[in-house]
């Protein structure tokens, strides 16, 4: 299992870097705010890099990261080898978190089609508020509401009794931190950014 202690590039700059999935070609976050990683070295012990780095999904890099962002409007198809990658990183330790930006329902259907074709039909699955991410920093009760109502819950993937992905289709890109960004009226979740601190180091103390 790739831990973040064996991560290549943890180890050499003793940082824990974040990367910024490209996807589908020249697919990738604009808008994902990285706030979240300067929350969590201010209210945490773990040395996080304050920017995130951009990483192609099918290129042998990925496995530098212990954790990626995955989010983009718009339909898309990864490639065969992009799948694999996904696959393999996730099965030795690797950590996604993805979410719809402006709340895409175009995205969402291909990431849910995606998930199916690298995971298997009942791959995404509802997690209970009781679940630990929703406790490792800040204590998050409910998931509130932007703009528009939301759905209510996350959605992820568990593999040997641990979550692998944590999937938002309302939105978990805080875009209220990012310059030149907005929602564009979606449902993104208004505590985006203290889910995200808790996700993240859920992922590096799982």
């Amino acid at each position: 299992m790739m831990t973040v202690a064996a991560s290549p590039l943890f180890a050499k700059e003793g940082v824990v870097q974040c990367g910024n999935l490209i996807y589908a070609g020249s697919k990738t976050s604009r808008c994902f705010s990285d706030e979240f990683l300067s929350t969590v070295q201010q209210k945490t012990s773990i040395n996080t890099a304050r920017r995130f780095r951009a990483v192609r999904l099918d290129n042998e890099e990925l496995f530098r990261f212990p954790f990626i962002v995955m989010t983009g409007e718009g339909s898309f198809n990864l490639t065969s080898h992009e799948r694999e990658n996904l696959k393999k990183y996730v099965q030795e330790g690797g950590f996604l978190l993805a979410s719809a930006g402006c709340s895409s329902e175009e995205w969402d259907a291909s990431f849910r089609r995606e998930m199916k074709l690298i995971f298997g039909d009942s791959a995404l699955e509802n997690i209970p508020m009781s679940h630990p991410i929703f406790s490792t920093v800040f204590p998050i009760t409910s998931l509130q509401a932007g703009k528009k109502p939301t759905k209510g819950f996350l959605e992820g993937i568990t593999l040997n009794g641990k979550l692998i992905v944590v999937y938002s289709a309302d939105g978990l890109n805080d875009s209220s931190n990012s310059r030149n960004c907005c929602c564009c009226g979606g449902s993104e979740l208004g505590n985006a950014l203290e889910i995200n601190a808790n996700i993240l180091s859920y992922a590096l103390l799982r």
